[in-house]
């Protein structure tokens, strides 16, 4: 009888446990996050908030969308468990967001409107004036989202680069201002990229990188690229028709990385045209580059080659930096 009576304590024991394990879990499913937001109307840009290593883009690369004539930019800030700020702005069609039109961003007066997506929803509330708005929202997280990526090998309670001391309802709060789903899940993972992780989700879903253009990519004579790569390619714009537009400058078979210097440096048909003009005609990119970073265009070579300097890219730079004038002046 004693054995009887162990064996239902422990088995009341463990039920009272999975029923306490489920609660919590339940009640961590159910938690929302708040906050206040800002929102204003026709904004031409929208800066990203995300994808830190990559500031040193140009003007016209990632940090800035394209033009939302019609747009709404929010940008929405809390305070986090550990007594910081955390903020995200992002610029929204209208379309996306439920229960605000143009007029009501545009005009004055009191809203109240969504932005649901798979992940989860943000509900705000609050004024507009004349195009510019601000209140209060409150985030409430989607759990079959978390599960159902959990399933396809994404964990978003696991700690990854992206937010290493992020909670995992801050992963959820992004996925759903940047709206990354399944769909982009099961995308990736029909490609080739390799092993992926939650990082992954949001580099791709940032920076639009899925498999048609991974696709297209390989088709262009870059195969082995991986996310990162990818994200890169997307930031400096290097896609297929760039690729055969260095192809048609003569620039075949070149590594991802000359591609990337090309566009950094703004080695365009144009600036190629114009010195292969002044018969520096055997140029490769690493010389193009340097042409750029040091400034010599037409204008400098027509010079210099009145000067006597010989049409070398070498000479050219010396000519630049002032080491050639420093050697005539020494003979």
């Amino acid at each position: 009888m004693k054995t009887n009576v162990k064996v239902w304590t422990r088995a009341a024991l463990a039920l009272a446990l999975f029923v306490l394990a489920a609660g919590a879990s339940a009640a961590r499913a159910q938690a929302t996050l708040t906050g206040t937001w800002t929102g204003s109307f026709g904004d031409k840009y929208a800066d990203r908030k995300f994808g830190r290593k990559y500031e040193q883009a140009d003007e016209n690369d990632w940090q800035k969308e394209a033009e939302k004539k019609d747009g709404l930019h929010l940008s929405l800030e809390r305070r986090t468990e550990r007594g910081g700020r955390s903020q995200m702005g992002q610029t929204y069609d209208f379309s996306e967001l439920q229960g605000i039109t143009r007029e009501q961003a545009q005009g004055s007066g009191p809203v109240r409107f969504a932005l649901v997506r798979e992940a989860g929803r943000v509900d705000l509330e609050g004024s507009f004036q004349n195009g510019r708005g601000s209140g209060t929202f409150t985030f409430t997280p989607n759990a079959g989202f978390v599960s159902a990526m959990k399933a396809r090998g994404f964990d978003f309670e696991k700690t990854d680069s992206w937010n290493e001391h992020g909670e995992p309802m801050d992963r959820v709060f992004a996925a759903t201002v940047l709206n990354v789903t399944t769909a982009l899940a099961d995308d990736l993972l029909s490609a080739d990229f390799g092993k992926l992780d939650v990082d992954d989700l949001f580099k791709a879903a940032i920076f639009k990188v899925d498999s048609k253009f991974m696709r297209e990519m390989k088709a262009s004579g870059f195969p082995g690229l991986r996310m990162e790569e990818l994200v890169k390619a997307r930031i400096f714009k290097i896609d297929a028709d760039f690729v055969r537009e260095a192809a048609r400058l003569g620039f075949t078979n070149e590594p991802f990385e000359s591609l990337v210097k090309m566009r950094i440096f703004k080695v365009t048909p144009e600036f190629v045209a114009e010195v292969r003009g002044e018969g520096l005609n055997d140029l490769d990119v690493e010389d193009l580059v340097k042409m750029r970073i040091f400034n010599i265009d037409a204008e400098f070579i027509r010079r210099a080659r009145a000067e006597g300097v010989p049409l070398e890219v070498k000479a050219l730079v010396e000519e630049r930096i002032g080491v050639g004038r420093s050697r005539k002046r020494a003979q």
